[in-house]
């Protein structure tokens, strides 16, 4: 069981999962806001739903991140152009800073989870992963 797949994907998202709560537990973020933050460090101004799907989050869930998130302000939603339909997400002051935190321990951890990798084995594994993840949403829900 301990090579399988489904195993080795699971246990490396809860051993770096685990590994990034410790590293920013003093920043009190839940969860899902780490890789809302990233996503909008690469993406500030960015629409509700392009975040959900690019963060693999409901988007009931994202909104409920999102509220958390601007409660402790880090982030502001506000529409633009008049467009009630769609509003943007930017990152605060305070948002930017700590989002520049959450990188470096994302750049950390990826730098761990690959050392005693050559350059030609991290562009394989991330391409293999990269495959992988499209053929999964390939997949219809039944």
């Amino acid at each position: 069981m301990d090579n399988t797949l489904h195993y080795l994907l699971m246990a490396d998202h809860l051993i770096l999962q685990r590994l990034l709560t410790n590293a920013i537990k003093d920043t009190e973020l839940t969860s899902g806001q780490p890789k809302v933050l990233n996503y909008l460090y690469f993406h500030d101004g960015a629409i509700q739903k392009d975040i959900a799907r690019n963060c693999c989050i409901e988007q009931a869930t994202l909104t409920s991140v999102l509220s958390g998130m601007e409660n402790k302000g880090l982030i502001e939603r506000r529409m633009m152009n008049g467009n009630r339909r769609n509003l943007y997400v930017f990152l605060t002051d305070k948002g930017k800073e700590l989002t520049e935190r959450v990188e470096q321990e994302f750049l950390r951890l990826e730098e761990a989870a690959f050392s005693g990798l050559d350059e030609h084995e991290k562009e394989l594994a991330v391409g293999f992963l990269s495959r992988i993840k499209d053929n999964l949403e390939n997949i219809t829900e039944e």
